[in-house]
């Protein structure tokens, strides 16, 4: 269990980090050819970057360094939270795909805090 919740952690944490540096970093030009990011204004989306960017790096450091591993279970915990808001998102603009990888993504986030806090913890 240990093994499957680390490769969630890892692979959860590059696809938020760049899905966060394109938020923070690159915005302007990947919103151009996504309907949905009119959805929310500008600040409301720097501020879901700077989120994904700080859980990427709760998802590996506490963790890795068996410091204060109650972090890795928020940042999971908060990134499933923030997959209901691009769930959302997608819904009001009626586009299947993102919705289904939003929902997917928050359930595997879901399950690490779980796994985290229950299953195997890091102590």
């Amino acid at each position: 269990m240990n093994m499957l919740l680390w490769i969630l952690q890892v692979l959860a944490a590059l696809l938020y980090g760049s899905s966060g540096v394109m938020k923070v970093f690159m915005f302007e030009k990947i919103s151009r050819d996504v309907r949905s990011f009119g959805a929310l204004p500008r600040p409301a989306w720097l501020a879901l970057g700077i989120l994904e960017l700080v859980c990427t790096l709760g998802l590996i450091v506490p963790a890795a360094f068996r410091w204060r591993p109650q972090l890795t279970v928020l940042a999971a915990a908060l990134l499933a939270i923030e997959s209901l808001v691009f769930v959302w998102v997608h819904v009001q603009y009626r586009e299947a795909t993102p919705l289904i990888l939003s929902a997917v993504l928050g359930l595997c986030m879901a399950f690490v805090a779980y796994g985290r806090l229950v299953l195997s913890p890091i102590v």
